[in-house]
């Protein structure tokens, strides 16, 4: 056996993950390929083996994680019934008229996807689909068009029921429940951060985002306010049972998202969009999609186990209690890491990672840690808006339609404005925390 300082320890495995991810190989295998070397050359066989057996079965066996492939399928489901084109349809009547009013219909809808689907790759390639060429056709700029798509569609990753945060909580020993109710607020906040500045930017330039000629609006109000009406009430509703029955101590998150998975089948079928192809489609997707998360959080158990027992984690506590500033040093020094680490590393990564590591943290530097544990979700939102690894980017470049010419360029610009307003949601939540922690503070035990 090799024997090697924690310090290179920690040199060597974090250093490794960063050089295998930009090297273009998948961050799975990287993970686990440099546990396994380091656990062999300084432990060896046996006890590699029996650690990353342990870590392994304490995941798999872990009855929260259940909720995560639960609310992927309703999530599914409910962009397969059809809500996103009817909730457009009904805020382009309404909101159509204003300068960059289609591009806060957009937000709008990110913000209400974001509590119905939760999964990036689905409401970005929505709202591509259905808001971007809408915009364009209309002469908004491309890049303001691109932006409200982007900053909108990654809401759901935050915004509750969201699964970064069914994954969050194993991780950090943080109820669920507790991270649903606290991100809700903060996500809302984005929300209207995003719309202001749309309102504001398209205020001082209106030839980059006109308004909708009034005869595409010609609808007679009792049609406008049931179209939109039957559109955003029953999404609404199943989104505010399964949060509600977390908040009112009825049922645990798996329990409630069993209950939403059920709903959104039922939501569809009253939709008419309800087939056995939608449900057999909807199951592979679902399997799909955890079995990829699954695989992920295995190979990051593997390597955090392999990581803190080599003594890296408090090489790590050591650095960060270290910075200069007291202990909002050292926060700042996280939320730069977290940031960087999201534009070269997939957020899964990150979270399985990074967050069993520096969770423990948030005690020692005598933060309330339900708002340690959001802020770094909060700052999670920059990583798919952040080149070159940026989910959000690289999703709409791809699903938009070729004929409306939006480029990686378009797309990047658009972009930028709403990396600093996440930052600025960052400062809300230092100032008043209570953002975060009013809500989960009245939730019933």
């Amino acid at each position: 056996m090799i024997d090697i300082s924690p310090e290179m320890i920690a040199l060597i495995m974090m250093g490794g993950v960063l050089v295998g991810v930009l090297t273009g190989y998948p961050l799975a295998p990287v993970v686990a390929g440099i546990a396994l070397i380091m656990g062999y050359l300084t432990w060896g066989g046996p006890q590699v083996t029996d650690l990353f057996y342990s870590r392994m079965y304490s995941l798999v066996r872990n009855y929260v994680i259940l909720a995560a492939p639960l609310f992927i399928f309703m999530g599914l489901m409910l962009e397969r019934s059809g809500i996103a084109e009817r909730l457009y349809d009904a805020l382009y009547l309404w909101l159509g008229g204003f300068r960059g009013g289609l591009a806060i219909t957009t937000v709008l809808i990110g913000t209400v996807l974001a509590a119905c689907v939760g999964i990036i790759g689905a409401s970005v390639t929505m709202l591509a689909l259905i808001a971007l060429p809408a915009m364009i056709k209309r002469g908004y700029d491309k890049a303001i068009a691109s932006g409200s798509v982007c900053a909108g569609g990654t809401l759901g990753i935050l915004i509750p029921p969201s699964i970064m945060l069914v994954l969050y909580g194993p991780m950090a020993e943080i109820s669920v429940g507790k991270l649903f109710m606290a991100a809700f607020v903060p996500g809302l906040v984005l929300s209207g951060l995003y719309c202001t500045y749309i309102a504001l930017h398209c205020l001082f330039q209106p030839e980059k985002a006109p308004s909708v000629p009034p005869e595409e609006r010609a609808v007679p109000f009792l049609k406008k306010t049931t179209l939109l009406f039957t559109s955003l009430v029953p999404p609404v509703l199943l989104v505010l049972a399964v949060l509600g029955s977390i908040f009112f101590g009825i049922a645990p998150p798996t329990e409630a998202a069993a209950v939403g998975g059920f709903a959104a089948m039922l939501l569809a079928l009253a939709y008419r969009r309800l087939t056995f192809q939608v449900l057999k489609d909807t199951a592979f997707q679902t399997l799909r999609v955890t079995s990829k998360v699954i695989f992920v959080a295995v190979c990051a158990f593997m390597f955090v186990g392999v990581f803190l027992g080599l003594g890296g984690g408090n090489v790590v506590k050591d650095i960060i209690l270290g910075a200069p500033g007291g202990r909002w040093g050292a926060f700042a020094l996280v939320m730069f890491v977290v940031f960087i680490l999201g534009m070269f590393i997939d957020w899964l990564g990150i979270l399985f990672i990074i967050v069993p590591i520096i969770s423990p943290l948030a005690a020692v530097l005598g933060f309330d840690e339900l708002w340690f544990a959001m802020m770094i979700c909060v700052n999670l939102q920059m990583s798919f808006l952040t080149p070159p690894f940026a989910y959000a980017i690289f999703f709409l470049r791809g699903a938009a339609p070729p004929e409306l010419g939006v480029t990686t360029a378009d797309i990047i610009r658009g972009v930028i404005p709403f990396v600093f307003l996440i930052m600025i949601g960052l400062g809300l939540c230092v100032a008043f925390p209570q953002l975060i922690l009013w809500l989960p503070a009245q939730m019933i035990k």
